[in-house]
């Protein structure tokens, strides 16, 4: 990372922060401020045979078991991103909009070195859905494709992905953030799968910070 590590941000002031996210770019992905519906990508087949996802109890969990659900969504997000943070709202509505059609939601935290404890501080501190997943393996990083912290990915019933990226379109960039979002992709590609209708993107680039190799 050019200059800072997440070990060295998480030790800044909010002020040193805010100053320090544009000379992130190596560190974060980029975002896709076209708001294009992107080429379809091959899709993905998760197997529940070989996850080794984790509940906060620590049990091996299989999020694929959702009996009836239209849709699985994972959005991986983590406690000391400042941009995920800033999503709790946003991930708060989506969620509350579409669990009751058939939607189940899940948050995935990747970092092996975020505790179990340290997880349900942060679902109460940003009054997010108590529904939540440890992936220290990065089982669900690599089916989900994900990258970056927020980074949504949708699958239908069987394992199939069929969206992964950004949550909306409110960060062009690191350091360039609309007042608020044009375009809400998650939002727009579960609406579709609800109505019975095809998805109309298949990507698009999160902005954020990078989820951390397992160790």
């Amino acid at each position: 990372m050019s200059g800072y590590s997440i070990q060295a941000l998480r030790r800044l002031p909010l002020a040193a922060l805010v100053l320090a996210l544009p000379l992130l770019v190596c560190g974060c992905d980029h975002g896709d401020s076209t708001g294009s519906p992107l080429p379809a990508t091959k899709n993905v087949k998760a197997s529940s045979s070989s996850l080794t996802a984790f509940d906060l109890t620590g049990h091996a969990f299989d999020p694929f078991d959702a009996t009836g659900a239209k849709a699985i969504v994972f959005i991986f997000i983590s406690t000391d991103c400042p941009i995920s943070n800033r999503y709790a709202p946003e991930i708060r509505r989506v969620e509350a909009q579409f669990a009751r059609s058939g939607v189940q939601f899940w948050l995935v935290y990747a970092d092996a070195d975020t505790s179990s404890d340290a997880i349900r501080k942060h679902l109460k501190d940003y009054h997010l859905p108590q529904e939540a997943l440890r992936d220290p393996r990065h089982m669900l990083v690599r089916l989900a494709q994900a990258h970056v912290t927020p980074e949504g990915a949708v699958f239908l019933p069987g394992g199939r992905l069929v969206y992964h990226g950004r949550i909306d379109n409110r960060y062009a960039d690191l350091g360039k953030e609309r007042p608020e979002a044009t375009q809400h992709d998650l939002e727009e590609v579960l609406k579709a799968i609800v109505q019975g209708k095809p998805v109309p993107y298949s990507t698009a680039k999160a902005v954020g910070c990078y989820i951390p190799e397992p160790k």
